[in-house]
């Protein structure tokens, strides 16, 4: 492998990274504010943002999918 494939493969994984933080992001319930200043962080801070955000899971999950259904009645 030469120097520039291994730029371009770094270059699509921190693209990659990115983007699935902002979709993390979008489910998320954020101010207008709060979602540029973590999108920027991660944009930012190459390596790490993205993982940091999803460590630090700001705001509050917007959907209520992920609790249990309620119990039917017996």
């Amino acid at each position: 492998m030469t120097a520039e494939i291994l730029r371009v493969v770094l270059s699509v994984c921190l693209f990659a990274m990115y983007v699935l933080a902002m979709l993390y992001l979008r489910r998320r319930r954020l101010s207008l504010g709060q979602f540029i200043a973590w999108g920027l962080f991660a944009l930012f801070v190459p390596a790490l943002g993205p993982f940091l955000l999803l460590l630090t899971r700001p705001g509050e999950p917007s959907r209520a999918r992920f609790s249990s259904p309620p119990s039917k009645p017996r």
